[in-house]
């Protein structure tokens, strides 16, 4: 199991970006596949999730901002965050819960900072 993350970078506040994560080593569409993120001193929190035929599931406090969805003829699952804003600066991890073992990509990073 394989997951590479990309498309961080720094943005200003109210920005977007689209995050990518490219999945590889198992039957993509048949697993739920998750957004985390960290920031610096905190806990790893869950972004959002999609099930393979793409019910999506987003932290309350991210709704309205965050979307997600998948591409499974790409073996990709995109984080698209909107409206972005200081407390968004984070490592964004992908991950997926591979017969009750997770599996977690490097993480990419996002700053919004101006």
């Amino acid at each position: 199991v394989q997951l590479v993350e990309s498309g961080g970078g720094r943005v200003q506040p109210g920005g977007s970006l689209r995050l990518s994560c490219a999945a590889s080593g198992f039957t993509f569409s048949s697993f739920l596949m998750s957004w985390y993120r960290q920031s610096p001193g905190k806990d790893r929190e869950f972004v959002a999730h999609i099930s393979p035929g793409g019910t999506a599931a987003v932290a309350d406090a991210l709704k309205g901002r965050f979307t997600i969805s998948r591409d499974n003829d790409k073996n990709t699952v995109y984080l698209q965050a909107n409206n972005l804003k200081a407390d968004d600066t984070a490592y964004y991890y992908c991950n997926v819960d591979y017969y009750a073992t997770p599996y977690w990509g490097k993480g990419t990073l996002v700053t919004v900072s101006s």
